[in-house]
């Protein structure tokens, strides 16, 4: 099946925006443990560690601030998926580390990405 343009033009330019995100963290210093982990209750976009913290990233592009921008977007119940497909990633874990979730947040009228440390609380 054949997808529709407009599906697949956004869909490429939230992978632009992952790949943008993730070389942006790395140049602040942190490493890449997983991209794009799946599971049944959700995925994650970027893994990292953080100087020993686990960092769960949920990277959002908005071409524009309209409507709250891309920060916005991510609602309680989002805030909740993203917290209980992070558990899974845990359980598989011999010990639990430290972690924290962050958010990058990338528009087309901004020039660097938005990086929201400790985003929200499990």
């Amino acid at each position: 099946m054949k997808l529709p343009r407009l599906f697949q033009a956004s869909n490429t330019r939230g992978v632009q925006a992952e790949q943008q995100a993730l070389v942006f963290l790395q140049k602040q210093g942190l490493l890449l443990i997983c991209q794009n982990f799946y599971c049944r209750f959700g995925e994650i976009d970027l893994i990292m560690s953080d100087q020993g913290t686990l960092v769960f990233i949920e990277v959002r592009y908005r071409k524009n601030q309209d409507f709250g921008g891309a920060t916005a977007s991510i609602t309680p119940q989002k805030q909740r998926k993203l917290i209980k497909t992070a558990k899974h990633y845990l359980s598989q874990l011999d010990d639990e580390p430290y972690c924290r979730f962050d958010v990058i947040a990338i528009s087309e009228s901004t020039i660097e990405p938005q990086w929201i440390q400790d985003a929200f609380q499990e």
